[in-house]
């Protein structure tokens, strides 16, 4: 089907008097409601002044019976002191909210203070925090830009001072760590559970 001068007249005739889509084309035929809405907006005829069918159709609707009036609210009762103040309930598709349950916050630490004693210091052995703190005084102590796949990436210190750095001795086979903070960091689950005890 093409779109002749003949049918673009009949389109435009149509439109203006408010017919839908579909009824233009079936009246047309051999053409779709949406190839008459493309070519509506292709002729730039999108916007209706709001007279014919389609207002037509619509004018049922407004002209619907208005509601009634909502009844007022009746004023809320004064609670005495064993009863608590209670909204009046409006029926809505939401469910009322629910009382916010207070959970626990960590703490944000502004930076270049010194950080809280870790929960999981108390479940590391003495003798591995020993050890760590000798290597720590042996550590290469390097940067962020100077770690690769063979130095500890064991952090030390606080990342907003400068007093932070990366052990940096070597690693443990397999491990991101060298031996001392491996022994740290990955611990038996069965110790760990008998120092819970």
């Amino acid at each position: 089907m093409s779109w002749t001068d003949e049918r673009v007249d009949v389109l435009k005739k149509m439109w203006g008097e408010g017919q839908s889509a579909s009824q233009i084309a079936k009246e047309l035929g051999g053409v779709t409601r949406n190839a008459v809405i493309g070519k509506v907006h292709r002729l730039g005829l999108s916007n209706r002044a709001g007279s014919g069918g389609g207002a037509k159709t619509a004018a049922p609707k407004a002209a619907a019976k208005p509601k009634p009036p909502a009844k007022p609210k009746a004023a809320p009762k004064k609670a005495t002191k064993d009863e608590e103040i209670q909204e009046p309930r409006t029926e809505s598709a939401s469910p009322p909210p629910q009382p916010k349950v207070p959970h626990a916050r960590r703490q944000i630490i502004p930076a270049g203070q010194p950080l809280p004693p870790q929960p999981s210091a108390n479940e590391i052995s003495p003798e591995a925090l020993a050890k760590v703190n000798e290597v720590e005084k042996t550590a290469k102590k390097i940067s962020l830009m100077e770690l690769t796949e063979k130095t500890c990436k064991w952090p030390v210190g606080d990342p907003a001072t400068d007093q932070f750095w990366f052990c940096g001795l070597g690693v443990q086979q397999g491990k991101p760590y060298c031996e001392a903070h491996v022994g740290v960091a990955f611990q038996p689950m069965s110790s760990r559970r008998d120092r819970r005890r």
